[in-house]
């Protein structure tokens, strides 16, 4: 079963906010995969630094209202 990373995001929200944006829509805008989105949303996969500020360029917001760091999740 695969690991959750520590990395929170609120994505989902993000993409519903901003005209019902597809996942598919998002990860064109941003130069990835439908599926590394859907992987980066549910906690799978943490992107990297550069498509972590892409993602929150799309949708206008500081990279802090995208994605969090929980110091208190179980390792």
């Amino acid at each position: 079963m695969p690991r959750s990373t520590k990395v929170t995001n609120d994505i989902r929200t993000l993409r519903f906010m901003h005209g019902e944006m597809t996942q598919a829509a998002l990860a064109k805008s941003v130069g990835v995969t439908r599926q590394t989105i859907i992987a980066i949303e549910q906690g799978r996969y943490s992107p990297s630094l550069e498509v972590a500020f892409q993602i929150a360029r799309v949708f206008g917001v500081p990279l802090e209202s995208v994605f969090s760091y929980a110091d208190d999740v179980d390792a």
